[in-house]
């Protein structure tokens, strides 16, 4: 149904609050603000229990307001995270199976301080699998909690890259294990594949893709 509020919705919205409290605090130094900004966080803690997290209410308000900062430096804004589509000459891709939750997915990480995006991209393939590549071109950047693939705000920046070098090593603390797939022998459990697989493989081809982003919505609030 149309109007159906989703755990999807839930976490959006409780985040989103979170995020405006957050950031008002850092700015006022207004006591009665702080107050109503601390009432916004436990209205927006309630709504994420409702969606299914692990804390109760009381203890998430906590451990948000510890994360408040001051001025520009307490803006609350979504992290960055930097993923890697690699194909070799085989037009298969290079995946890697996370070892906290044993899901397939191409390599990502958070951006670093001092890199550039692609730089970043090159250094957790590098990391997280052994392999050398270079970045080709831009592939996605899509909103993490929209697409599925995180219940926390971020971005994801993924670029195409090239496999140039180095021998499959997963990394032992965050991988499982790592291999190259065809499009038609994806290993399970693999993460939202429906959201980007096509993109990847097509680039992966060489075909020409554009570089895909998630479009406005109406209200920006719903799924679509």
């Amino acid at each position: 149904m149309a109007d159906e509020v989703t755990a999807g919705d839930l976490l959006r919205w409780s985040e989103t609050l979170a995020g405006i409290a957050r950031t008002g605090m850092g700015f006022t130094d207004s006591l009665y603000e702080r107050e109503r900004y601390e009432e916004i966080l436990k209205v927006a803690a309630d709504i994420r229990v409702a969606a299914g997290h692990e804390l109760v209410a009381d203890v998430l308000q906590e451990e948000w307001l510890k994360l408040v900062g001051e001025g520009v430096g307490g803006y609350v804004t979504p992290k960055i995270a930097i993923g890697a589509v690699v194909g070799n000459d085989k037009n298969e891709i290079l995946l890697i199976q996370r070892s906290g939750s044993g899901v397939w997915w191409y390599p990502t990480g958070w951006a670093d301080i001092g890199y550039s995006a692609s730089e970043v991209a090159v250094k957790e393939v590098a990391e997280e699998t052994g392999i050398e590549c270079e970045p080709v071109q831009l592939l996605m950047l899509l909103d993490g909690m929209r697409t599925g693939f995180t219940g926390i705000p971020l971005y994801s920046i993924v670029f195409h890259c090239r496999a140039t070098g180095g021998k499959l090593a997963p990394h032992p603390l965050e991988t499982l294990d790592a291999g190259w797939f065809s499009q038609d022998n994806l290993p399970e459990p693999l993460l939202v594949p429906e959201r980007w697989a096509d993109q990847a493989f097509a680039a992966i081809r060489g075909e020409p893709v554009r570089a895909r982003f998630d479009p406005p919505r109406s209200p920006v609030w719903r799924d679509e």
